[in-house]
């Protein structure tokens, strides 16, 4: 075996080499050994208060081409406070990560966070020269809830905002009317509040118990993931609060929706509406359901595909943990009108215990299909014939 000669060169020429490769091959050096992954994962360190959080974020960004000849993601590690710490790494493709994490866990109490994005910064040293499009924030606490909110408003141009375990966060309000397009909120377990005025928002992500939400403006999601399998965030809540939020999933391309969602919330309120209810528009559906071995049915599910007309798309997670509807629709969801899915080309099963629950309920989708027969994946990985299981 001949000898590892670039493993011996300074990281300044390790960095000019890499650079003149493209973006996916100069990522794969990070595979070839230790000396190369910590090359990648070099972070910068820096000490101060709390109030130097910004200037010292923004003073990261603006250098990031004069610190990173290789191009690629860079960290910076910041040290405030007694054991505050927070890890900002600058990643390509405009993309910046705030990860608070390592704040001690037991000063978190309860907060609400606030951020409106402004038309012109206000902390002047924020650079033009790296335009930040997608921010992560990681583990917000009530103690750095400021400096978060700050470092919002400052990003003017951002288009993808994505909140990560934010402990002990209660309340939210997103104000922006620029170019605000994809929004997440990501196992943010206490949320009870979420208040949106984004007028341009077309892609949102949820998955924690279900808050009060509040939609300001009317827009129509193109792409909604409502993961509510934690069931709700408050006792108080009733059917005309999940109303503006529904309308808002009406035109989704694609949707991800809880079986306890549409049966609670969601057909209490079509159901006065004489069947013209439907998703017109929904392409993919991915659907969460519970488990009952006693009683294994998918008639909710059944209920909702009729409101489907152009599905392509149908994934089926089972979730034995999700949380169940306290009172079944079912029987009233019988009397729906059935469309026929002309257009469904793939249906693909996760989570399921047997596949014979699996080949039960294809049989009973199969039905309700018209034309070609869909391919058909399992739990496992394999694929059923969908004719055998006519």
């Amino acid at each position: 075996m001949g000898k590892d000669l670039f493993s011996n060169l300074p990281d300044e020429i390790l960095g000019r080499i890499v650079s003149f490769l493209p973006n996916e091959s100069a990522l794969e050096t990070s595979l070839l050994s230790t000396r190369w992954r910590d090359l990648w994962n070099e972070a910068v360190v820096r000490h101060g208060s709390e109030e130097d959080i910004i200037g010292v974020v923004a003073e990261f960004m603006a250098t990031f081409e004069e610190l990173d000849p290789l191009k690629h993601p860079r960290r910076l590690q910041f040290h405030f406070a007694q054991e505050g710490v927070v890890l900002a790494t600058v990643a390509n493709n405009s993309k910046l990560m705030l990860d608070f994490t390592l704040w001690k866990e037991e000063l978190q109490r309860g907060y609400e966070l606030v951020f409106k994005q402004h038309l012109i910064p206000t902390y002047q040293s924020f650079p033009s020269t790296f335009s930040v499009k997608t921010l992560y924030l990681k583990s917000v606490s009530c103690f750095t809830s400021e400096v978060a909110s700050s470092i919002v408003s400052n990003l003017v141009h951002l288009e993808n905002l994505v909140l990560i375990e934010c402990r002990g966060l209660e309340s939210l309000s997103v104000d922006s009317t620029s170019e605000l397009h994809k929004l997440a909120i990501l196992d943010c377990l206490e949320l009870k509040f979420l208040n949106l005025r984004t007028s341009k928002l077309k892609s949102f992500g949820f998955r924690g118990p279900l808050p009060l939400i509040r939609p300001e403006y009317h827009f129509n999601l193109s792409h909604a993931m409502l993961d509510f399998r934690l069931g709700l965030s408050c006792n108080e809540f009733t059917t005309k609060d999940f109303d503006a939020t529904l309308l808002t999933i009406k035109n989704s391309e694609v949707l991800t929706l809880c079986k306890w969602t549409f049966e609670e919330l969601i057909w209490p309120s079509i159901s006065l509406l004489s069947g013209s209810f439907r998703f017109y528009k929904l392409r993919e559906l991915w659907w969460i359901d519970n488990y009952n071995k006693k009683e294994f049915n998918m008639e909710v599910l059944f209920s909702f595909l009729k409101l489907c007309p152009s599905l392509e798309k149908l994934f089926v997670t089972i979730d034995p943990e999700s949380y169940s509807a306290k009172g079944s629709n079912s029987c009233l969801m019988k009397e729906t009108k059935c469309t026929e899915l002309e257009h469904l080309k793939l249906i693909k099963f996760m989570g399921f215990p047997c596949q014979k629950d699996e080949i039960s309920l294809a049989k009973c989708l199969i039905h309700l299909i018209k034309g070609n027969p869909p391919k058909i994946k399992t739990s496992d990985g394999n694929c059923l014939d969908a004719l055998s299981v006519q």
